[in-house]
């Protein structure tokens, strides 16, 4: 026979290892299928507690259910009660034993003991199903009218149950539930309470019903309030603070939106707020029940501003239970009254330094809903003073949090400057990548604090390089302001400054950025930016010769590094700076291209920055895909913030980040070189904008290239073919043909001209600004020259699908339009159908699409299909084609059936003369 629940309970907390514990319930589960297999009644009741037990240790007890459903059966109270309780822990609504069930309760509703009817209601409470549910709901309702309190409390809750799973049966029973509550019980109330909060919470239009019951509702609370000592409802000197906070709860539910009913209960409310004792809990969780129903409902100001004083209070209490829920409550009355929020600022930002780290999360969070213009310094000053202490999974938030409020409520330029570079130097290598690069927009907006910006950035850096976003940022500014370390300039703009920055030697700092490059913690990113910062000082210090030997040093050791980023910023800026042979042979002077491609970066607009980083975090694509007539697809335009087109102005045009307008400038002026934005060390983030505008823009996915830059183009066509190649920046700058490649680099085919033998470039050919040591990556299939006039390339090879197009020119005297045959085919094993081609241009082109001639691929390139575009470009010579591609088609699988796939690409290999 086995053992008592007890001498088990003994025997498992005995055991010292989990597999002892292990074998103990092994033995006791067969001793308990043997009894079960046995029909052993006497003991079914005993066996069935312990499967209890063993289920709450988190054994597998499925296998007695059954035994549940035959002790609910027995007429034995003692073993109906264990019957229910298993029933209740093993089952879920959704077994199919429960079924075999309904009958037993059924007759257990009808049972005379009270306790039995108990157990029923319980168990309907816990597990009804709907068809349960309907079923029984006719037995409860006569429940509901008995003159047993004990009974009508059961009735209610399971009621609620019912009419949760079956709503259709909530309309009979509304009169039925506002008569409970009249009932003099308090469990009867309560139930009753709960019951009509769940129908107006499933039903809010039910809650017209009950609103003729706030009077009566008022009254009870009022009773409650005025009621002296009672023994069997005082708990710590509250009376039946439960029903109290049922009622404020319905309550609230009843006056929202209702000025009526609202005005009905406010006067109660306020007795409420002002006669409730705080001193023990009970009466905390009435008020706080209180607060929620006055901000709730339509209050009176007055009562509004007395709600915020309780939490208020309610901040200054030792349990950080009452903190946490009045930091909660308060952040959503802030939202629509700020002002009496801001009276409790104090005891809030006190609540910053508490050791709770939720208590501190929700002040942090309140803190930011409360910053305005007027406290924006104070404020931020606290955050920042949180932001040392912080966890590092809290840093990137709190960084974001504090950009957002430098940026809307910034006093000053000066002050918004030092805040974001108090920032990074505090969380700059967890803040997000665009903290960093908004920090460099703002100082290069303000040329009255270059000097002070550089100097304070420059001395930081030198005493602490741990944080890398602080340390790009000061790179990039001595690369760009680095000539203003030559003199020296008070600390800030104020008039009454005393402390000045000493003037730094040109040697000084170019071995300051020696320490950068070979510090334990620089990335691959912070080298580049020291590179591009040593290339651009030997024209800021350009009156020091000593300088740029040894910055010609510096850039030369990374000749053969294997970082091929690194390897190819040496090898450019080396053919750039003239240290190499084929430098000084096949260039004349290099002085005057040297000078245009390391001057100083243009000043970004930030309204257009902040609408361009609006789209992009609207739509990462950049461009808005719509269909035509014609089963292709086009382009459509997504209106900005100004209401002018911005679909492709993610793509490629860039003018407008900088204030302009594309238009034409002179042939020979080369463009300067952009130095590229510093970066965070951790990922390449692609809502980073800064990065996307001073790099080469990357590659969609499946696409085979990304376009070359050209610099400069001569005045009028020449003789001579252009050789456009990605990999090397001289050869594009001035034809320069190095010795020896950096690693990596592609040479291309030469593009000819329509209507030409020879490849040329548009006269009057923009210049396009990229940065001087930013990566460009050679096309992998190279537009080829096919006849006089046309040209052809691999647009897309993914999987064995590949586009290849064809360039044509269809008028000859129309140089704007550009004819692309889309020429689609399979070398994959399996057939592609349902083939679709989406094609999304910038706004500067014109799209017009073909319907295909095919949407079906057979495998092992048994076939082709064809699809023509046309694209007309008005700024044909100034802007190069470009365009993304969405390609979508079913592919069949090898056992049977189709997968969805889709493919995107960008395209902006096309020839220049096209």
């Amino acid at each position: 026979m086995s053992q008592r629940l007890r001498e088990l309970i003994r025997a498992v907390r005995a055991c010292k290892t989990a597999a002892e514990e292990r074998a103990v319930i092994a033995k006791e589960c067969a001793l308990i299928r043997t009894a079960f297999k046995d029909n052993n009644e006497s003991f079914r009741h005993r066996n069935v507690a312990k499967l209890l037990f063993i289920h709450m240790l988190g054994y597998p007890s499925h296998w007695g259910q059954m035994e549940c459903v035959r002790l609910i059966a027995s007429q034995s109270f003692p073993e109906k009660r264990i019957g229910y309780l298993g029933l209740m822990l093993l089952l879920t609504e959704h077994e199919e034993v429960l079924t075999l069930v309904t009958n037993s309760i059924k007759n257990d509703l009808n049972h005379q003991n009270q306790f039995v009817v108990g157990l029923a209601l319980t168990c309907v409470g816990n597990l009804a199903t709907e068809d349960i549910a309907r079923d029984l709901a006719t037995d409860i309702d006569r429940l509901l009218r008995t003159s047993n309190s004990y009974t009508r409390k059961k009735a209610a809750l399971a009621m609620a149950r019912v009419l949760r799973k079956v709503p259709d049966l909530t309309e009979d029973f509304v009169d039925r539930i506002t008569q409970l509550i009249k009932d003099r019980s308090h469990g009867v109330q309560i139930t009753a309470i709960q019951l009509m909060i769940d129908v107006v919470e499933a039903e809010e239009e039910y809650a017209v019903h009950f609103t003729r019951l706030v009077p009566s509702l008022v009254r009870i609370l009022r009773n409650l309030l005025s009621m002296g000592y009672s023994p069997d409802h005082d708990v710590s000197g509250i009376t039946d603070p439960f029903l109290q906070v049922k009622l404020l709860r319905l309550l609230r539910l009843l006056g929202k939106s209702n000025d009526s009913t609202s005005d009905a209960m406010n006067d109660m409310l306020a007795q409420v707020a002002t006669n409730t004792e705080t001193a023990k809990n009970p009466g905390n969780a009435v008020l706080y029940e209180c607060v929620q129903t006055i901000i709730s409902v339509e209050s009176e100001a007055g009562l509004r501003q007395l709600a915020i004083n309780i939490l208020g209070r309610f901040l200054l209490n030792r349990d950080n239970n009452i903190r946490y829920v009045a930091l909660n409550v308060l952040g959503r009355v802030a939202l629509d009254d700020l002002a009496a929020v801001q009276r409790h600022r104090n005891t809030i930002v006190e609540c910053l330094k508490d050791p709770d780290v939720s208590l501190r999360q929700r002040a942090l969070d309140l803190i930011y809903v409360m910053v305005q213009q007027d406290n924006v310094q104070e404020l931020t000053t606290e955050m920042l003073n949180y932001l040392v202490v912080a966890s590092a999974e809290q840093r990137a938030s709190i960084g974001s949090h504090i950009l957002d409020t430098v940026e809307r409520f910034s006093p000053s330029a000066e002050w918004r400057v030092n805040t974001l570079i108090t920032l990074l130097s505090i969380a700059g290598g967890d803040v997000d990548d665009a903290v960093v690069s908004s920090t460099v927009m703002y100082i290069a907006q303000e040329e009255m604090l270059y000097s002070q910006t550089v100097h304070k950035l420059f001395s930081m850096m030198k005493n602490d390089s741990q944080q890398l976003g602080l340390v790009h940022c000061a790179v990039w500014c001595i690369g760009e302001y680095g000539e203003r370390l030559l003199q020296s300039c008070p600390a800030s703009l104020a008039q009454n400054e005393d402390k000045v920055y000493p003037a730094v030697t040109a040697s000084d700092v170019v071995e300051g950025l020696h320490e950068i490059l070979v510090m334990h913690n620089a990335n691959e990113t912070t080298k580049s930016l020291t590179l591009t910062a040593l290339a651009k000082l030997t024209l800021r210090f350009s009156h020091d010769p000593t300088v740029t030997p040894r910055i010609s040093e510096l850039v030369q050791q990374y000749k053969a590094s294997m970082a091929v980023e690194l390897q190819q910023r040496s090898v450019e800026y080396g053919f750039l700076l003239g240290t190499e042979p084929a430098a000084a042979t096949s260039i004349a002077d290099l002085g005057g291209l040297r000078n245009e491609t390391l001057t100083r970066m243009p000043v970004i607009d930030p309204a257009a920055f902040a609408a361009r980083r609006a789209v992009i975090d609207e739509d990462e694509d950049g461009e808005v895909m719509a269909a035509g007539n014609s089963g292709a697809i086009g382009t459509l335009q997504a209106p900005t913030s100004n209401g002018t087109a911005a679909g492709g102005a993610n793509l490629l045009d860039l003018d407008d980040i900088f204030g302009g307008s594309a238009a034409p400038v002179a042939p020979a002026a080369a463009a300067p070189a952009a130095q590229a934005v510093p970066q965070h060390p951790k990922t390449q983030s692609t809502e980073d904008i800064l990065a996307d505008i001073f790099s080469t823009p990357s590659a969609g996915a499946g696409a085979s290239a990304v376009l070359a830059p050209t610099f400069a183009a001569p005045a009028q066509p020449t003789a001579q073919p252009l050789q456009p190649t990605g990999g090397d920046l001289l050869t594009q700058l001035g034809g320069v043909e190095p010795t020896a490649a950096p690693m990596g680099s592609n040479p291309s085919a030469t593009v000819a001209a329509p209507g030409s033998g020879a490849a040329a470039p548009a006269p009057g050919a923009q210049p396009q600004a990229w940065p001087a040591a930013a990566p460009v990556v050679a096309p992998q299939a190279a537009a080829a020259q096919t006849s006089p006039g046309t040209a052809e390339f691999v647009a897309f090879e993914k999987a064995g699908l590949l586009l290849k197009f064809t360039l044509s020119k269809p008028d000859a005297a129309d140089n704007t339009k550009t004819m692309v045959t889309v020429t689609f085919s399979n070398s994959s094993a399996v057939g592609m159908e349902g083939l679709v081609l989406q094609v999304a241009t910038p706004k500067f082109l014109t799209l017009q699409m073909q319907p295909p001639s095919g949407t079906s691929l057979s495998p092992n390139n048994g076939n082709t299909t064809t699809q023509v575009f046309t694209l007309t470009n008005p700024q044909h010579g100034v802007k190069n084609l470009a365009v993304k591609l969405r390609i979508q088609y079913k592919s069949k699988l090898a056992v049977g059936g189709e997968q969805q796939i889709t493919e995107t690409a960008q395209v902006t290999q096309f020839p220049f003369a096209f």
